[in-house]
């Protein structure tokens, strides 16, 4: 079984931490805790370690997973026509549980699976996760668990799924506990995810961040899609997150 690296403890830090890098640099997965649940990360611009991680979960092409990232600047370097109301959404919840859907920069040297152009950002709320991001750039990542099993809140729990598949195991302690309280789904840790790639912003899956939160920021006009508004970005997200709560990506 691949090591775990207890990150509360020094030296396990700097060495899982080290690792990590490596691995990541080397087209490997590595899991990592995040805000809401434990991710599964591969360098989200190499198409081989992106397949890997599919792979490992069980997933195919059609199923993309998101990409975490370490700042809102990086989200211009990713997506082009970024709205002023998603703009105004990550300056209240970022880093944080959502996810927003955009049209990526069509020059991006990646593949992610089936994306029909689009990609699915966010910027977790995690000291780990964001020291990692900091020194590999954007991640692939997907939530830690084999695909129709619920996502791992711990390290252990991870690795009792992933096993060998994964090279290095951070473990941040347990994730998702800021959240408890406040998911629209009980149990469910999982990011709220908006697509934005239409005319009006559109909940694709309710997550930690409600729908009232949202409308704080934005209005309820913003996220009044007509009904008939199914875009392809949200198909493939909706996709991507699993339907059963708890087995969706982080």
């Amino acid at each position: 079984m691949t090591a775990i690296y207890d990150c509360s403890v020094d030296a396990d830090l700097l060495t899982g931490m080290r690792l990590a890098r490596g691995a990541i640099g080397r087209g490997e997965l590595v899991v990592l805790p995040t805000d809401t649940v434990y991710g599964l990360a591969a360098d989200a611009f190499a198409p081989a370690a992106v397949q890997r991680l599919l792979d490992a979960k069980g997933r195919g092409r059609t199923s993309p997973p998101p990409v975490l990232i370490p700042g809102v600047p990086t989200l211009d370097g990713l997506a082009r026509d970024v709205p002023d109301t998603v703009r105004a959404l990550v300056g209240e919840f970022w880093p944080g549980g959502l996810t927003v859907v955009l049209h990526a920069h069509p020059s991006l040297q990646w593949d992610l699976g089936e994306t029909r152009g689009t990609v699915a950002l966010r910027m977790p709320d995690h000291r780990i996760a964001l020291e990692l991001l900091s020194e590999t750039g954007p991640l692939a990542v997907s939530s830690a668990n084999l695909s129709g099993r619920p996502a791992a809140t711990t390290a252990q729990g991870a690795a009792e799924m992933l096993g060998d598949s994964v090279a290095v195991y951070l473990d941040g302690g347990s994730a998702g506990t800021a959240y408890e309280a406040v998911g629209e789904r009980p149990g469910d840790l999982s990011s709220t995810i908006v697509d934005a790639t239409g005319d009006h912003l559109r909940i694709v899956r309710a997550g930690v961040i409600t729908r009232e939160q949202l409308v704080e920021v934005v209005g309820e006009a913003a996220l009044r899609a007509p009904a008939t508004d199914e875009t392809a970005a949200g198909e493939t997200v909706a996709d991507a997150a699993d339907a059963s709560a708890g087995a969706s990506d982080s």
